[in-house]
């Protein structure tokens, strides 16, 4: 059987309820998706906020500080919100990959190469020890132990030696304080799982992305061995194919969705995992064409519309406003331009309640800067 981008747009959008907001909690969802983007800090609110009802930003903040809510270096080896098992099981799998990074000659133009990797691993565990530990001062630790390398590339080193995690308060709502680093063990009482297969992630993966290829996969994760742990699967599985002839998987007992479901308007988060987690991104993103991360860095955010990514949207809150200015990348009817005002201004209540809301829609393809 054969999905169109449209079935496979509305599956996904299905699965990641984006379609019409849940009653889920929060760390449901963040089960659910097997976590959210949260490089930075306004994403995982934004995308919480996009898929819950009734979404309270405090509930995140509480949980960060009772610790039932993690931040984690885990897929891409970018920062994930996720529950405490999640960050216990899914970190073996990408903990080998992130120590492979810092003794290549390309991390940091080669300010690694020649020190011992198992000494800098024995030393950052010193420099962390058992408490949270602020970024400067874990520079300040690697400037004592090695005066003439870079202090900033050994920490790091660190980061993706050892399995860490951020604290609070950085990622608690509006709160983008620097990083504090603590060793997952001390923070979470427990050890890292080594126990949890891979085909058991993929599974989540497909309940949450799916259908999907073994590149998507890859891409989603930045792991291998997708295509045995698929097989591993079995007649959990069953297989279709995408317009373009390639093996699309998903679990036995999922349903694909109606292609004429009405998708209402959605501003994601910049790094939104609904953008990102396929290698062929052409079932949200026409033609394919994702904006470049550059642009994600700049908190440039999509705009989904009829279910495909349409523009791009940024927020710059000043003195008493809060400007939400829009890009589309095609013509919008004046319906489609209704609908994407009404879900800004309920996005600026949302994230800048006391400011005026300004919402400003630019012509096709206009720069997004004031």
């Amino acid at each position: 059987m054969t999905l169109s981008h449209r079935v496979l747009n509305r599956t996904l959008l299905q699965r990641q309820h984006l379609l019409e907001r849940s009653s889920l909690t929060v760390p449901q969802m963040c089960d659910h998706l097997v976590g959210l983007q949260a490089q930075d800090v306004p994403p995982p609110f934004i995308g919480l906020w996009s898929r819950l009802a009734d979404f309270d930003p405090e509930t995140v903040s509480a949980g960060l500080e009772d610790r039932s809510l993690v931040r984690i270096t885990l897929m891409r080896g970018t920062i994930h919100l996720v529950t405490p098992p999640d960050a216990l099981r899914i970190a073996p799998h990408i903990q080998p990959e992130l120590e492979k990074i810092p003794f290549r000659k390309g991390f940091n133009y080669g300010a690694m190469i020649g020190l011992d990797p198992d000494e800098v691993r024995a030393r950052g565990e010193q420099a962390l020890g058992d408490e949270p530990t602020p970024a400067a001062e874990l520079r300040a630790r690697a400037a004592a132990f090695w005066p003439d390398r870079d202090p900033g590339a050994v920490v790091q080193t660190w980061l993706y030696q050892l399995p860490v995690l951020q604290t609070p308060p950085r990622g608690k709502w509006k709160d983008s304080s620097r990083p504090v680093w603590s060793r997952v063990q001390p923070w979470l009482g427990a050890p890292l799982d080594p126990g949890y297969p891979l085909a058991e992630l993929l599974v989540r993966y497909l309940r949450a992305f799916g259908p999907a290829t073994t590149m998507d996969m890859q891409a989603w994760s930045k792991l291998t061995g997708m295509k045995k742990a698929v097989d591993a699967l079995g007649d959990r599985l069953r297989t279709y194919t995408d317009e373009r002839g390639r093996v699309l998987y998903d679990l036995a007992d999922a349903e694909l969705a109606d292609p004429e479901l009405p998708a209402p308007v959605r501003l994601l988060g910049w790094y939104d995992n609904a953008v990102l987690s396929h290698q062929d991104r052409s079932r949200i993103v026409p033609d394919g064409a994702t904006p470049t991360l550059r642009a994600f860095a700049t908190a440039v955010s999509p705009v989904l519309l009829d279910g495909f990514v349409a523009g791009l949207y940024k927020i710059f809150p000043q003195s008493g406003v809060a400007r939400l200015r829009v890009s589309p990348s095609r013509a919008w009817s004046a319906a489609e331009r209704a609908e994407v005002e009404a879900e800004a201004l309920a996005l600026l209540a949302f994230l800048e309640g006391d400011k005026r809301p300004s919402v400003e829609i630019l012509e096709v393809g206009a720069d997004l800067r004031p």
